[in-house]
């Protein structure tokens, strides 16, 4: 049967309190506190220098810029706590990158499985049988945190929860992710199943690199199976935040209030980590300390190189007398505001080089000052190849010469 017309975390919500059935779950969860959803987050600017400590209400933070993976603040950042629907962050990294394999697109249709409907908390009541599209389950599991909607993309990818559990543990490997593991692909409360702020922070950046998220992550409400069910998003910074770009929240009894906000301002794009927060209010406003604090302090730089009108370089002993060059990388940074403004750049090349020259072959540099400090480099390579002259190869340039 087909819900109602009605917002599914309020459907949730009064299903959880007035049902002694699910009092026999191992956890109950909160993704559908949404009591204080439509209460602005305080909109006080935390103007807080570098240095100065934060006053958050949760046992663990972190705030992490997201190209360089460079620590902004931390608190407690590598307490392994639980990380409640957090955990979708992996499960949803897993999705986006079989997207990119092509190994699955937004049009196929899944097929809900017994076991992804069996799954509680937070849902869209998902029935065995039910087939739907994977833009839908990504609208459910991103935008309404569904636990079941997350287990059938997990089984699309993988088989079962089981083998997306181990996919999401080797995963979480690769990305240096070593005070996590996994033992479900919903966040809900089980023995062992562990993360830490900056480990949500790292697999949170990786996933926020995947522009198709933020089809979902920046959405505030939308719909499924034609209008019948209301998806409210449970992440208030999306609606009160300005450049908010995701991404998760989770709650448990066993994890508290956790959340992992990512938002972009002028290049810079943070991530902030909150986990076993206090109260939903509370996890909303230390993120949101976190990421004022960056964007007040800190600036990310994408510079292109500039070659100030140099195209080539002399070649000795090469069929061709110049071989040309370029800067194909530009220099990024981040840098405190202060010492951010004025970044000169220095062209350094040799009078020539000596053949062979193969296309990507490092000829010099272009040096970027901070002042009189250096803060970087990129390579000038090589654009073309160059062969070296040799005795045979002069006699046919001869040759044809006079042959002309």
């Amino acid at each position: 049967m087909k819900p109602f017309k009605i917002t599914i975390s309020l459907i949730l919500c009064f299903a959880l309190v007035c049902s002694g059935v699910v009092a026999s779950a191992a956890t109950v969860s909160s993704e559908c506190d949404i009591s204080d959803i439509e209460i602005p987050i305080d909109a006080t600017v935390t103007d807080a220098a570098i240095g100065a400590q934060l006053d958050i209400k949760a046992k663990s933070a972190i705030l992490m810029e997201v190209n360089t993976g460079e620590i902004l603040y931390e608190m407690n950042a590598d307490e392994q706590l639980p990380p409640a629907s957090i955990t979708k962050i992996m499960s949803l990294l897993l999705v986006m990158e079989a997207i990119d394999r092509k190994e699955l697109s937004v049009e196929d249709v899944v097929t809900a499985s017994e076991h992804a409907c069996s799954m509680g908390g937070s849902q869209i009541w998902l029935e065995p049988g039910e087939t739907m599209t994977v833009d839908d389950l990504l609208k459910a599991a991103v935008i309404a945190s569904a636990n079941d909607a997350t287990v059938a993309l997990g089984e699309q990818i993988a088989g079962s929860e089981e083998g997306l559990v181990a996919m999401m543990d080797a995963r979480a490997a690769e990305l240096g992710m070593t005070a996590t593991n996994f033992a479900n692909a919903t966040g809900l409360d089980a023995e062992g199943h562990i993360s830490s702020a900056h480990d949500v922070a790292i697999m949170s950046a990786e996933l926020i690199k995947h522009d198709l998220i933020k089809n979902y992550s920046t959405v505030w409400m939308d719909t499924l199976r034609d209008g019948e069910s209301e998806l409210v998003n449970t992440n208030k910074l999306v609606r009160f935040y300005e450049g908010t770009t995701g991404l998760k929240t989770g709650t448990t009894s066993g994890a508290g209030y956790c959340l992992s906000a990512t938002a972009e301002r002028n290049g810079l794009e943070l991530v902030a980590v909150i986990m076993s927060g206090d109260t939903s209010q509370d996890r909303f406003n230390g993120a949101k300390k976190l990421l004022d604090y960056g964007f007040a302090n800190y600036a990310y730089s994408d510079i292109a190189p500039e070659l100030d009108g140099i195209t080539s370089v002399n070649v000795k002993g090469g069929v061709l007398p110049r071989v040309k060059i370029e800067a194909r990388e530009n220099f990024n940074i981040l840098m405190k505001k202060s010492e951010a403004t004025g970044i000169t750049q220095t062209v350094t090349l040799p009078e020539n080089v000596t053949a062979p020259v193969t296309i990507g072959d490092t000829i010099g540099t272009v040096d970027f000052y901070s002042g009189d400090t250096q803060i970087g480099s990129v390579n000038i390579t090589a654009a073309e190849n160059v062969d070296p002259m040799t005795f045979f190869t002069a006699f046919l340039w001869i040759l044809d010469g006079l042959l002309k």
